[in-house]
């Protein structure tokens, strides 16, 4: 270290003259002791490692100017809306499925005090679970329902509560691996139950199972592949028969279906995705799905089947540790309740950009690339592809119409939009930077114009 260094690492403040100081005095009134201080001790940490870079100690003024901008960075919060221009419909990495208004509401009325648990006819304490199972089974023609905190969760606790020590057969074709690195065999192991796989990952046949059963098998557990797709030289044995020999054997025949579409995707032009009431019809005794994919709910895992299952998995200490608030459950219940009242396509948001007209789609994107070329902006109207997304109906795309921006490198407007209040998530075609207003939500479109001007 040279003389200089050392002399400008004297020039630093002490942490107690920095809070001495005026403008950290206001600091300290507005925010706190605590907050004010963490971002003091940042501030003079960073001037510390520029002089021993070579840098000359900055002033007691701007040491002051620091704290605040560090303090503004303490206080901003990490977790805030964006704008989904890409076009991805259920997007994990954005939150998966918006909520309709309706579900937004029921969630900020029961922030506060409510009846989560308590019967208001018998004055005494209720479940939390009555609060969505009429509704579900009453959708899904299920005997009983149990609300958890994710598909994942429900999985882990039925195998918990139902296969603990027992083998659960599964077809080598369905061990998949979901979001964030999670695999099937590796939850499967958490509960306790023994995996035994069968068939292989593109063919498994009925035969497979029947010769893998034994005195120590439990269940039969079907796992749908919504996140990918084998295709070509491939077989998989239907829901159907898999409950015909589960019934034959004793057995528990349980489906994973994953995005829990109460309504038929092929309407749009999409694959047919199996509902939650045809694998309730096929005959299984549990069916479990996310409630933030195609029910277009708030994130929950879903348990339908029936009462004797449902009663037994209530009852066990794992229900406890993966149980949902009371604001899932208000915003599942008003999900639910868009179905009942057949209104899912008008109001929920998953369901509304599927169902979104591509004459529409056109129109609004003309219109917004028309006021982008009156402020100068090269934008242009062009073909492409929406995706559904959340790991469902792979390799699925509905049509729709882009605004792609052209003068401006994309890899430099990418990251400018993502740095906007709030943030603008396009996707790159091409080496192209383009928007999907399909995935737009209303009202959002006059702040994408102001944002993508700013930005250009």
């Amino acid at each position: 270290m040279t003389d200089d260094v050392r002399k400008e690492l004297r020039k630093l403040p002490s942490v107690d003259r920095m809070l001495k100081q005026e403008r950290v005095v206001d600091m300290v009134a507005q925010h706190g002791r605590p907050l004010t201080l963490a971002a003091i001790q940042d501030v003079l940490g960073a001037a510390r490692q520029a002089i021993l870079q070579g840098q000359n100690c900055p002033t007691a003024a701007q040491l002051a100017q620091q704290t605040g901008v560090r303090l503004a960075e303490l206080l901003r919060p990490s977790l805030y809306p964006v704008i989904n221009a890409t076009g991805v419909i259920i997007h994990t990495n954005l939150g998966r499925a918006p909520l309709s208004l309706a579900a937004q509401q029921a969630m900020q009325a029961t922030s506060q005090y409510c009846n989560l648990e308590y019967d208001l006819d018998a004055g005494e304490r209720g479940s939390r679970y009555v609060h969505a199972e009429e509704l579900l089974c009453r959708l899904t023609g299920a005997e009983a329902a149990l609300v958890v905190n994710n598909d994942a969760a429900a999985v882990l606790l039925v195998l918990t509560a139902l296969a603990r020590g027992r083998e659960v057969i599964i077809s080598r074709g369905q061990l998949v691996e979901i979001g964030g690195g999670f695999r099937i065999p590796e939850v499967m192991a958490q509960s306790g139950a023994h995996l035994v796989e069968v068939g292989t990952t593109n063919r498994t046949y009925l035969s497979d199972y029947e010769a893998a059963i034994t005195a120590e098998t439990a269940m039969l557990l079907s796992v749908h592949t919504s996140n990918f797709r084998v295709i070509g030289f491939a077989h998989e044995t239907s829901l159907a028969e898999l409950v015909a020999l589960a019934r034959a054997h004793n057995l528990m025949p349980v489906d994973d279906l994953g995005s829990g579409a109460l309504l038929d995707t092929a309407r749009f032009g999409l694959t047919h995705e199996r509902t939650v009431q045809e694998s309730l019809a096929a005959g299984v005794d549990l069916v479990c799905f996310s409630g933030d994919k195609l029910l277009g709910g708030p994130q929950a895992g879903v348990i339908l089947g029936t009462s004797e299952y449902i009663s037994k998995l209530k009852r066990h200490p794992l229900t406890r540790a993966v149980r949902v608030s009371k604001s899932v459950l208000a915003g599942l219940q008003a999900t639910l309740q868009h179905y009942l009242r057949d209104e899912a396509l008008q109001t929920i948001p998953v369901w509304q950009m599927m169902a979104a007209d591509l004459e529409q789609l056109s129109k609004r994107a003309s219109a917004l690339a028309e006021r982008l070329r009156l402020a100068g902006v090269d934008a242009r109207v062009v073909d492409g592809f929406s995706a559904v997304g959340g790991g469902t109906l792979p390799g699925e795309t509905l049509p729709t119409r882009l605004v792609a921006i052209h003068g401006v490198p994309a890899q430099t407007l990418a990251p400018k939009l993502r740095h906007t209040s709030p943030p603008v998530m396009g996707r790159i075609e091409n080496e192209t930077f383009v928007l999907d207003l399909r995935t737009v939500l209303p009202g959002e479109e006059t702040d994408l114009q102001r944002l993508l001007l700013a930005s250009l």
